[in-house]
């Protein structure tokens, strides 16, 4: 299934109807907090979605794949080395992997006060990629009071491998 399942309009707006703009983010975040499923401080990327989306929700059927299609994204972005720090205000935080920085992106938009918004994409590689077969993932902070300063959008974007 993977990225053709998940970068569907439908889905891309449903998922960011949660944590754009602030207001939906400050929301997400309070549900998130009062959830039993969840340690807010702690989440990972992935562990959020079916709690702040239920499954009956999900465009055609797409929560039923999304427990193996990310544990497939984190498996492959856990043997990605990162050398990029966590963002400008935070230079000297360099999570050791792409999946750890990404968890770290992600703690900071629900953790911080207030919460960061995020706008996530998922494509898919084009086939004569030199990766094609793996998940990427590009993270691009937004920064309106100064490159220094704390983010204010985090836009994420998922590449998920080619698939015929």
């Amino acid at each position: 299934m993977g990225g053709r399942v998940y970068n569907g309009q439908q889905f891309k707006d449903l998922m960011n109807s949660n944590y754009y703009p602030l207001e939906n983010m400050k929301k997400s975040v309070e549900i998130l907090k009062a959830s039993d499923q969840i340690d807010i401080q702690t989440l990972e990327y992935g562990q959020y979605h079916l709690i702040l989306t239920p499954e009956n929700k999900w465009p055609n059927a797409s929560a039923k794949y999304w427990h193996k299609e990310k544990g497939r994204a984190r498996v492959q972005l856990t043997a990605q080395p990162n050398t990029a720090p966590l963002s400008n205000d935070e230079p000297n935080v360099v999570p050791l992997t792409r999946c750890a920085l990404l968890d770290a992106c992600v703690r900071k938009c629900f953790n911080s006060e207030p919460p960061i918004p995020m706008i996530t994409n998922i494509i898919q590689h084009d086939q004569s990629a030199a990766n094609a077969g793996q998940h990427e993932i590009r993270l691009e902070w937004e920064y309106a009071n100064g490159a220094d300063k704390a983010p204010t959008l985090l836009n994420l974007t998922m590449v998920c491998p080619f698939k015929p």
